[in-house]
């Protein structure tokens, strides 16, 4: 259970913002829509390959 401790003086709007931040950190939401189905190993790693290959690919655009 996520907890955030409101400081005294502390606008609500900002400390809702904290709470959504944490929650993206722990990455809750992704595991959940990834365990709705199951994704055979072979699949799984397929999408690894094609993430690093983007992410490779987008490095090397950055350098130019």
């Amino acid at each position: 259970m996520l907890i955030v401790q409101v400081k005294e003086g502390e606008n609500i709007d900002r400390a809702i913002k904290r709470y959504r931040r944490k929650y993206r950190d722990t990455k809750l939401l992704k595991e959940i829509r990834n365990r709705k189905e199951y994704t055979k190993p072979s699949v799984a790693r397929r999408e690894q390959l094609k993430k690093a290959q983007y992410k490779e690919q987008y490095l090397l655009e950055q350098e130019k």
